[in-house]
C-alpha cells in the first residue's frame, strides 16, 4: 500500500468513526486490551530483539543509557499498557459533548458540540508502550491515527501493531484503516505531505525530531521540543517539603521531560536549605553544576556553563542557581524555560498565587513535584504528549485534547434573510 492510499484509508476511517457509538468504542478498546494480553510474550521477545540491538548502540556510544532504558518493556510495563487501555475505556466519551447551547429564535436552536479532530499522524521515538497509548486515546475520541516509533523500537512496534489490528478486526461495527504504522523515515517525509487528508501531527520527541517535523509539514503540529523544568525553593520554604519535592522532580524519572533540570534557590535561604539537599542529591548520584553562588555555599559542586541553563539533561545532572526573591526565579523561568512544567517551594499563599499566575507555562505548580505533569497523574487517562503550544490544547494531551467543536444549527426552514433592520429580532437565548 502507497503512503498516499494509507492517509486517505485513513481519512476515510476518520470519517466513520466520528459516528460510532461509545458503547461501540469501547467494545473495541476492549478488544485491544484482551488481544495484547493474549499476545504478551510475543510482544516481549520482539521488545528482547529491540533491546539487544540497542545494548550492542550503547556500547559503540550510538545509543544513550536514558534512551535504551525508555525502550524496555516487561511483565509490569506490559500490565500498565492493558491497564491503561481499560481506564481509557472507563473515561467519558468527550465527543458529542453540548458545551454551549442558544435559542437563537423559536425553534432555531444553536449547539457548539465536541467533536474528533480526524487523522492524527504521532511521531515518537524510543517507548514502543505509546502504540497501544496512542491507539486507545485515538480511538475514543473518535479520531485515525498513523503512528511512526523510533526504528530502535521497530521489532515491538510492530508487533503492538499486528495485536491492536487483529483485535480490532474483531468488532465488524469499526472501519479497517483507523490505527495504522509507518517503518521509515521517508514515509514520515511523504506523509507530512499529505495536509488534505492528515489534520494534526503529534511528535514525540527530542527537541531535533519535534523541530524537523514544525519545518516539514504544513499540517498543524501540536507538541513541546524541550522539557527544561524548574523547582524555586522560595525562602519561606519549608525543608521538609522542599527535600522531598526536590528528590522527587529530579530522581523518579531523571529521563522524563517533566523532570527537573535546574533547582534554583532564594539567596535568602540557600545557606540553610541548599546543603543538605544537595547532598541527599550527590548521595543519589546526581551531578550538581552551579552557578558562583550556589558554589559558595556547596563548594563541592561543579561549575555551571551559560548552556547549563538551557539543558535539558534527561539524566542525573541537574544545574543549581541562587536567585534574589520571586522577581529573580520567575525571569530566570522565562529565559530559560521551556514553558513546560515550572515549581515553586513556599508557605507564602501570596507568594505561592503571585508564581501560579506569573509562570507563563503548560503547568505552574506550589509544593509539588514536577513529575505529576502527566495525563494519568491529571486523570486524563494516558495522553498523546505534553503541549507547551497555545493553541487548543495545553500540557498532557488526553482525550479531550484530541477533540475540537463544531456549532450545530437545527431550525425549521429559518432564512437569514428573515432577520434585520425592520425584520425579525434575534433571541439569543443562552439555553447552557
Amino acid at each position: 500500500m502507497t503512503i498516499e492510499a494509507m492517509a486517505r484509508g485513513a481519512k476515510d476511517a476518520a470519517r466513520r468513526l466520528a459516528a460510532v457509538p461509545t458503547a461501540t468504542k469501547d467494545a473495541a478498546l476492549e478488544a485491544m486490551a484482551r488481544g495484547i494480553e493474549a499476545r504478551r510474550r510475543e510482544i516481549l521477545s520482539a521488545n528482547a530483539r529491540d533491546l539487544a540491538r540497542a545494548d550492542a548502540d550503547v556500547a559503540a556510544g550510538r545509543m544513550t543509557k536514558p534512551l535504551r532504558k525508555r525502550l524496555a518493556l516487561d511483565d509490569r510495563k506490559m500490565q500498565g499498557v492493558v491497564d491503561g487501555i481499560r481506564d481509557v475505556a472507563r473515561l467519558e466519551d468527550p465527543t458529542g459533548r453540548i458545551e454551549y447551547e442558544i435559542e437563537v429564535d423559536d425553534g432555531l436552536i444553536l449547539r457548539r458540540v465536541r467533536c474528533p479532530i480526524g487523522v492524527l499522524a504521532v511521531i515518537f521515538e524510543a517507548r514502543p508502550e505509546v502504540v497501544p497509548q496512542i491507539a486507545s486515546l485515538a480511538l475514543k475520541s473518535g479520531n485515525a491515527a498513523i503512528l511512526k516509533g523510533g526504528s530502535e523500537a521497530a521489532e515491538s512496534n510492530r508487533a503492538f501493531h499486528a495485536a491492536i489490528v487483529d483485535a480490532l478486526a474483531q468488532v465488524p461495527e469499526f472501519p479497517a484503516g483507523a490505527i495504522q504504522l509507518l517503518e521509515t523515515r521517508e514515509e514520515i517525509r511523504e506523509i507530512l505531505a499529505f495536509d488534505a487528508w492528515i489534520d494534526l501531527v503529534i511528535p514525540r520527541g527530542s527537541k531535533a525530531l519535534v523541530r524537523s517535523i514544525q519545518e516539514a509539514t504544513r499540517i498543524p503540529v501540536l507538541g513541546h521540543t524541550d522539557g527544561i523544568c524548574h523547582v524555586y525553593l522560595a525562602a519561606s520554604a519549608d525543608p521538609a517539603k522542599a527535600m522531598k519535592v526536590v528528590l522527587d522532580a529530579k530522581l523518579d524519572y531523571p529521563a522524563a521531560c517533566n523532570a527537573m533540570e535546574t533547582l534554583l534557590v532564594d539567596s535568602a535561604c540557600a545557606a540553610r536549605i541548599l546543603p543538605p539537599i544537595a547532598k541527599a542529591l550527590a548521595d543519589a548520584g546526581v551531578e550538581l553544576r552551579g552557578c558562583p553562588r550556589a558554589r559558595a555555599v556547596v563548594p563541592p559542586m561543579a561549575p555551571a556553563s551559560d548552556a547549563d541553563w538551557d539543558t535539558e539533561y534527561l539524566d542525573l545532572i541537574l544545574s543549581v542557581r541562587v536567585v534574589d526573591g520571586l522577581d529573580d526565579a520567575i525571569d530566570h523561568i522565562h529565559r530559560h524555560g521551556s514553558a513546560h512544567t515550572e515549581a515553586i517551594v513556599t508557605e507564602d499563599p501570596a507568594e505561592g498565587e503571585a508564581f501560579l499566575a506569573r509562570v507563563d507555562a503548560s503547568g505552574v505548580y506550589w509544593n509539588v513535584s514536577t513529575r505529576f505533569a502527566d495525563g494519568y497523574r491529571y486523570g486524563l487517562g494516558a495522553e498523546v504528549g505534553i503541549s507547551t503550544n497555545k493553541t487548543h490544547a495545553r500540557g498532557p494531551v488526553g482525550l479531550e485534547g484530541l477533540t475540537i467543536y463544531k456549532y450545530v444549527l437545527r431550525g425549521a426552514g429559518h432564512a437569514a434573510g428573515d432577520f434585520g433592520p425592520g425584520k425579525r429580532r434575534f433571541l439569543h437565548r443562552r439555553i447552557r
